[in-house]
C-alpha cells in the first residue's frame, strides 16, 4: 500500500479507507458502482422528515470481539463519530445526532440534509464494536471489525496483519488472510509486482506502468485531480490578479504528456471523467480576472513525495511559473510531515492529488471541506461569501438532476477565484500478480480486497 497509517488506522481519519480497502470494517450503507446508496449493516432506510432518517440494522451480524451489532451499537459509534475532535471530514457542516429505537437507528441532522444515506456509506463512519472507543477519544480498530477479515496485529507504519474471520454475515472469504505492506516508495512497490513479493499493489507509478507486464496492470479513470491550491489568506495571492496570473501560466498538457506520459486527463473543472455528467453540463466560465504582472514575485511552491509524479510535476510547474515572471522555492516532504504545515498556510502554493468522491460518494462533501469558510481541509484558506452559498445551495438539494445542476454552479464559483487550479485527472493504475483473482479496481479507492478475492 501507498501510504502508511497516519492516525493509529482510526476510523474517524482517512485511515479509514484502508480499513475498508482491507474489508475489515464496515459502514450502515453502501454504495453502488454509480454511486447510489445500497444496504450495509443497515437492510433499509426511510427519511421521516427533512431532518430526520431512520435506518434498519441488519440482524445476525457479529463482531470480530464476539459481540452483537445491534441499533444501540451502530447509534454509539455514530455519536462518538460526531463528537469527535476534530470531526471525520464527511460531518464538516453537520450536526449528527444518533439514537436507537428498538432494531432502527434514528439519525437527526441540524438542518436538511438529502445525502444522510450517503454520508454514512463513508468508511469514516463505519460501526465498530463498543470495546473499540476508548479514553481520549481514541478509536482501536484492531479485532473489533464487522468485515469478512479480522485486523490482528498493527506494527506501526510498516505492516498489518489481518486473517479471515468465518463468522461474516455475508459468508466466509475466499481468501485466508490478508498481509499487508506500506511502502510509500513507488519503484518498490512495482518491483514487488515484478518478482512476486506482492500479489497486490496499490497506486503503481505512471513511469512503473510501462515496465510490468500488461497483463499485471489495470487503469481506470477515478474522481482524483491533482490541484494547485494557492494560498488566498497571506502571501503574493491574496490578489486576484496574481492568482489568475498563476492560471495563465500553466500548461496541463504538458504535465499529462511528460510527466503522466498520457496515463491522465486535462483538467477541465475540479470534477472529471469519472463523473461523465460534470463535463457534459458544465459551462465555460465568462469575466475571468486578468492576469496581473508577476514581476520577480517570491512564491513558496510546496508538495509531497509519496506520490512520485508530485515532485515532478512541481519541478515543471516551477519552469512554467518562473517563465511567467515568478520566483519559486521549491519544498518538497513526505505528506506526514508536510500536512500540518500546508494546513497551517505556510505556503504559497500547495500541490495536492485530491480524491473528488472520497467519502460520500457526491461531490458536496469535497467541495465543503476544501473551499469553504469552515472547511476542515482548506487548503487555499478561501472565504468567499458567493463560493460559500452556492455550496450550501447544493447541499440542500436532493439528489439527481437538480443536484448536479447546482455541484457545477459551486464548481464554477470556486474556479472564478482561481484559489484552486485543476490541472489533471489522474487514474488507477493497480498492479495485480496473474495470479489474483476478483481483486476491486474501485475508483473510489474504497474496495480492495473483497470477500471474493482469491488466489488461483
Amino acid at each position: 500500500m501507498l501510504l502508511p497509517p497516519r492516525a493509529g488506522l482510526s476510523p474517524l481519519s482517512d485511515d479509514a479507507f484502508k480499513l475498508s480497502r482491507w474489508s475489515t470494517a464496515e459502514t450502515l450503507v453502501n454504495l453502488d458502482e454509480q454511486g447510489n446508496a445500497r444496504p450495509g449493516l443497515a437492510t433499509v432506510w426511510t427519511r421521516r422528515d427533512d431532518r430526520t432518517w431512520e435506518f434498519t440494522v441488519r440482524q445476525g451480524v457479529t463482531f470480530h470481539d464476539g459481540t452483537r451489532l445491534s441499533a444501540q451499537v451502530a447509534a454509539n459509534a455514530l455519536t462518538h463519530a460526531a463528537e469527535a475532535t476534530p470531526k471525520p471530514r464527511i460531518l464538516d457542516g453537520v450536526a449528527l445526532k444518533a439514537r436507537a429505537e428498538s432494531d432502527k437507528v434514528v439519525v437527526t441532522t441540524g438542518g436538511p440534509d438529502p445525502l444522510v444515506p450517503h454520508r454514512l456509506s463513508s468508511p469514516q463512519l463505519s460501526i465498530l464494536a463498543e470495546s473499540a472507543y476508548g479514553q481520549n477519544g481514541k478509536v482501536n480498530p484492531v479485532g473489533t471489525g464487522s468485515g469478512p477479515f479480522k485486523l490482528t496485529r498493527v506494527n506501526g507504519t510498516t505492516t498489518a496483519t489481518l486473517d479471515r474471520y468465518d463468522g461474516y454475515w455475508g459468508g466466509k472469504a475466499k481468501a485466508t488472510g490478508i498481509d499487508v505492506s506500506f511502502v510509500p516508495d513507488g519503484t518498490a512497490r512495482a518491483a514487488a509486482i515484478r518478482s512476486g513479493a506482492a500479489h497486490i499493489a496499490e497506486a503503481v507509478p505512471v513511469s512503473q506502468a510501462a515496465l510490468l507486464p500488461k497483463e499485471t496492470i489495470s487503469e481506470v479513470p477515478m474522481p482524483r485531480t491533482n490541484t494547485l491550491y494557492l494560498n488566498t489568506a497571506t502571501g503574493p495571492f491574496k490578489d486576484p490578479g496574481a492568482r489568475a496570473a498563476v492560471r495563465a501560466a500553466i500548461n496541463a498538457a504538458q504535465l499529462v504528456k511528460g510527466v503522466y506520459e498520457g496515463r491522465a486527463d486535462v483538467a477541465g473543472g475540479l470534477l472529471g471523467p469519472a463523473l461523465p455528467w460534470a463535463a457534459e453540463g458544465r459551462r465555460a466560465l465568462t469575466e475571468r480576472t486578468a492576469p496581473a504582472d508577476a514581476k520577480g514575485t517570491s512564491i513558496s511552491l510546496a508538495t509531497y513525495s509519496d506520490r512520485p509524479e508530485l515532485p515532478e510535476i512541481a519541478s515543471v510547474l516551477q519552469q512554467q511559473l518562473q517563465a511567467a515572471g515568478f520566483t519559486v522555492r521549491l519544498v518538497v516532504r513526505e505528506y506526514a510531515h508536510i500536512e500540518e504545515d500546508a494546513l497551517a498556510g505556510k505556503f504559497d502554493a500547495f500541490i495536492l492529488s485530491r480524491a473528488t468522491m472520497l467519502d460520500s460518494g457526491d461531490p458536496v462533501a469535497y467541495l465543503q471541506a476544501d473551499f469553504t469558510c469552515d472547511g476542515s481541509f482548506n487548503l487555499a484558506k478561501l472565504c468567499d461569501k458567493d463560493v460559500d452559498r452556492a455550496v450550501r445551495r447544493a447541499a440542500a438539494t436532493e439528489a439527481g438532476a437538480a443536484r448536479r445542476a447546482a455541484i457545477l454552479e459551486a464548481e464554477a464559483a470556486i474556479l472564478g477565484t482561481d484559489a484552486a487550479i485543476p490541472m489533471l485527472h489522474e487514474r488507477v493504475i493497480q498492479g495485480d500478480a496473474t495470479a489474483v483473482v476478483d481483486s476491486a479496481k474501485d475508483p473510489r479507492e474504497r474496495l480492495l480486497v473483497t470477500v471474493d478475492t482469491r488466489l488461483k
